[in-house]
């Protein structure tokens, strides 16, 4: 079903779909989490170190999918709450057409980039086979990826959240299941669960054009949607290239920080990974809420409710800072309960270094939270070049973190890097729009009035609110009253 999320109490609104989004990220999450417990319980501690010591490209790889899809689907809930139906159809149909030449693009570079990055982030000689084989059969798959991630989002753009969820536990439950019979039945070792991994995405991506095709007839293309726009495929590109470029700066942050600690050994590989994992899954309701005011903020600004955008930022603002003092909280006391799933033997140093990178980044998880509300809210708005630089400068600071305080510190210093970065892009992503939101822009913009009253257009990129980026700020910030 479709949910019209420009008319009603906003909180209302997010939360019923936040919550399916919650439990579908979290199952995402456990996508990879079960392969690393599978591994590391089944196979042993330097196989988890294999599949550890590549997860930031795996994780490069998600986020650059999921990036240039949420980007591509903020214009199709643009035109959804602008009640243009067609150009719902169209923007569906540039989305399939763009996400198709970049999945041929990533094959590509990762195919032939594959070796030296593997070097480059000091991967010990005994873990490079495992490692490269995991990652390259999981780049030859990535078009399962992509699929399910931008149908996934077109579904989220028109409001619902509930069945991508459903596909995703389904599909989750097919990868243990794989996972399990490749390694313990078959012997395939490492690339038998990645093997599973891309099976697993396939299905659910298979579940969701099954889905769109039987229950939205309104996503029915035909075939002048498929006519090439160029000015059509900018808008689109105008969203997602930022968004992946966003996305993807903190996972070269993530692998940057990865060479850092490979230089330590499998032991703190395993440990590390295992931390990480553990924080993904702390960090998902503050992520959910992120993408539900993505999708909130874009139907909104379709239809020019900009008051109903700077009231779903405060609300979810407050509810965020609740779900991470209570994550922060869970993390400290019980992360090395946590960490112990994730290894078959007790091992001392594994559990001790993973606890201490959780209980140095806990106390900045609120930084976090309203992070990812800020940076999504603006970019339903379509303002995309905020965040991006935001992302931009986290990625400086954590690696010259990381690098810079290991020659000191040690492995402590790989964590003080995402504590220092996170509370930094705070100041830099949040605070600037608290300043302008107190009036200073206000002079900029004294001379533009919007009607109080709902109104829909066909052509969002014809309106006068689409084209300034003073006027979309403006707007997000309080200058619209």
């Amino acid at each position: 079903m479709v949910r019209n999320m420009t008319e009603g109490d906003p909180l209302k609104l997010i939360l019923p779909f936040m919550v399916p989004l919650l439990i579908g990220n979290v199952f995402q999450q456990l996508y990879n989490i079960a392969d690393i417990i599978i591994v590391g319980r089944t196979i042993g501690v330097n196989a988890l170190a294999a599949v550890g010591a590549t997860a930031p490209l795996f994780m490069m790889l998600v986020v650059l999918t999921m990036g240039l899809s949420n980007g591509f689907t903020v214009v199709t809930g643009q035109r959804y709450g602008a009640g243009d139906l067609d150009g719902v159809r169209r923007s569906v149909a540039m989305s399939t057409m763009l996400s198709l030449f970049f999945v041929l693009l990533l094959m590509l570079v990762a195919t032939f980039a594959l070796d030296p990055a593997l070097a480059a982030m000091n991967v010990p000689e005994e873990l490079f086979a495992d490692a490269k084989s995991y990652v390259l059969i999981i780049s030859h798959g990535i078009i399962a990826m992509m699929g399910y991630n931008l149908l996934a989002g077109i579904l989220r753009s028109l409001g619902d959240s509930k069945t991508p969820l459903y596909f995703l536990i389904i599909s989750t439950i097919v990868n243990i299941f794989l996972a399990l019979l490749f390694i313990t039945r078959f012997g395939w070792g490492v690339p038998g669960s990645a093997v599973a991994l891309v099976i697993a995405q396939g299905f659910s991506a298979l579940l969701c054009i099954v889905y769109i095709a039987k229950r939205f007839p309104l996503l029915r293309l035909r075939k002048q949607d498929w006519r090439l726009d160029w000015d059509f495929a900018w808008e689109h590109l105008r969203m997602g290239l930022p968004m992946a470029v966003q996305f993807s700066v903190l996972g070269l942050g993530m692998i940057f920080i990865q060479a850092v600690c490979n230089k330590f050994g499998p032991t703190t590989i395993a440990a590390f990974t295992s931390a990480m994992r553990i924080e993904q899954l702390a960090l998902q309701p503050m992520i959910s809420f992120g993408l539900s005011m993505a999708v909130f903020s874009a139907q909104n600004f379709g239809a020019h409710r900009f008051d109903r955008i700077r009231e779903g930022v405060k609300k979810c603002s407050l509810l965020a800072l609740c779900f991470s003092l209570f994550a922060a909280i869970i993390m400290y006391f019980f992360g090395r309960e946590m960490i112990s799933i994730f290894i078959s033997e007790a091992n001392e140093q594994v559990l001790a270094q993973a606890q201490q990178y959780l209980h140095l980044s806990v106390p900045f998880y609120f930084f976090l939270s309203q992070i990812f509300i800020y940076r999504n809210a603006v970019q339903g708005m379509g303002i995309a070049m905020i965040p991006m630089f935001s992302g931009i400068v986290e990625l400086i600071l954590r690696t010259s973190a990381a690098v810079y305080l290991t020659e000191y510190f040690g492995y402590s210093g790989i964590c003080y890097a995402s504590p220092i970065a996170s509370g930094s892009v705070h100041r830099c992503s949040c605070s600037p729009a608290t300043i302008i939101s107190s009036g200073c822009w206000k002079i900029l913009m004294s001379g533009i009035s919007v009607p109080k009253t709902k109104k829909k257009t066909p052509e969002i990129k014809n309106s006068r609110f689409s084209g300034s980026f003073f006027v979309r700020f403006n707007c997000f910030c309080g200058g619209f009253r």
